[in-house]
């Protein structure tokens, strides 16, 4: 039979009804009315007439097509159907990007990671995931993963420099094949086979004073802020509840009682799990007679809205994070001495080693979760009356920092609490 060229192709016109061009073995070009050129192949498979698309033309030229036409008699040749082979392929393809890490890691996050953490925090497990693990294994079969392609993976994470966020996105990836697992996508976690093949994190923590006399240093800057009265006000009071700096900056009137003297933070901007938010109890500050005394002065210029330390463009929005870091340095505290989170270190250093507080007193204060010898958390609510005492003697040994006048330490009884000493410390 004539064979087509690829001038006869080219100058194909339409007509009001399809036009087939043929070429040999099956092969041929039909040109539409509208003008489109299809390959066709006719073939025989067990005694019946069968048809397959081979492209399009330009896309698929001339010498293109003829492969494929060649490549599907050898399967018919073989006994193979060309067309279930496609069908077989195309769905093989499918189950593969839906069986992919990619895929599969959306799914986990999108029905199990956004149920159990922050919106913040599963942005930043998302984040770690497309930028750092899908472009080198997004594409892969969850199941066919192993450790050496996922270390490999890791590796380009630590050599920028980022090895906390290389053990992040490992626990990440850790939790995506348990999910894979759990639903029948993959047989094994890879994640445990590379313990131990990680650079070490550094941790590194947030500098505070902790020394009795640069402490009293701090407290005497503070007193003497000349800056703005809302930010001194935050100043004076972080040493004396010693909060999470994002607990204290969006502080609220309406969690305070001051004839009551306590401050209650609502579960939800603790930092928690989101279960925990959604149905925890409120952490319980109790409030000393100086930090009552910054309250009442603080209310006259802020009780009228809804936050305490408002920021000063909108009273519709907190004080921003570096309201209380930018006084400290403008007092001339650098960031490798003193830093809005320092506060608590330096209540959790002082009350230990100072005054002797028992640790279970001052971890409930810092709504840290503590466990006793059989491994059960203590309550957030426990100690109350404990910590009543101690946020009062706290606030006292500042005041004698502050002006550097001896102070008296508690000493720590056989029980859970606070019990004053008659011996005198003093400061160092």
């Amino acid at each position: 039979m004539p064979t087509l060229t690829d001038t006869q192709i080219r100058n194909a016109k339409p007509a009001e009804r399809a036009v087939r061009l043929y070429d040999d073995r099956g092969l041929y070009l039909e040109v539409s009315p509208k003008g489109g050129k299809w390959w066709r192949l006719k073939y025989s498979f067990d005694g019946k007439a069968k048809l397959l698309s081979l492209g399009t033309y330009p896309d698929t030229g001339l010498k293109a097509v003829r492969d494929k036409r060649d490549q599907a008699r050898r399967l018919v040749a073989q006994g193979v159907d060309p067309s279930a082979a496609r069908k077989a392929e195309k769905a093989s393809r499918s189950e593969t990007v839906v069986n992919s890490f990619e895929a599969v890691a959306r799914e986990w996050h999108a029905t199990i990671h956004l149920g159990q953490v922050s919106v913040g925090h599963a942005a930043r497990t998302l984040i770690r995931l497309e930028q750092d693990v899908f472009p080198w294994l997004g594409g892969l079969p969850v199941g066919e993963i192993k450790a050496p392609q996922l270390l490999q993976a890791m590796r380009r994470i630590e050599a920028r420099g980022a090895i906390e966020t290389a053990h992040r996105a490992l626990q990440a990836c850790g939790q995506v094949f348990r999910y894979s697992i759990a639903t029948g996508r993959a047989e094994r976690d890879p994640t445990p086979d590379l313990r131990g093949a990680l650079k070490p994190v550094l941790v590194q923590h947030m500098a505070a004073i902790t020394d009795p006399k640069r402490v009293g240093d701090l407290l005497r800057a503070i007193e003497g802020y000349k800056g703005m009265p809302i930010t001194r006000a935050a100043l004076q009071l972080a040493p004396l509840v010693f909060v999470r700096p994002g607990e204290l900056r969006k502080a609220e009137w309406i969690e305070f009682d001051l004839d009551a003297a306590q401050w209650r933070i609502p579960a939800a901007r603790m930092k928690r799990t989101k279960q925990e938010k959604l149905s925890g109890a409120a952490h319980v500050v109790p409030l000393s007679r100086q930090a009552l005394a910054i309250l009442r002065e603080l209310q006259p210029l802020t009780g009228h809205g809804r936050y305490l330390f408002p920021s000063p463009r909108t009273g519709e929005r907190p004080m921003s994070d570096n309201g209380v870091l930018s006084a400290l340095r403008r007092m001339g505290f650098p960031s490798d001495e003193m830093t809005g989170h320092g506060f608590r270190a330096m209540a959790r250093t002082l009350l230990a080693e100072r005054l002797n507080v028992d640790e279970a007193v001052i971890e409930a204060q810092l709504a840290h979760a503590v466990k006793d010898s059989l491994g059960r958390a203590y309550n957030r609510t426990e100690f109350l009356d404990q910590r009543r005492k101690m946020l009062q003697t706290w606030a006292d040994y500042l005041d004698k920092l502050r002006t550097g006048a001896e102070i008296i330490p508690i000493k720590r009884n056989r029980g859970r609490g606070v019990a004053r000493s008659p011996t005198t410390d003093k400061m160092q």
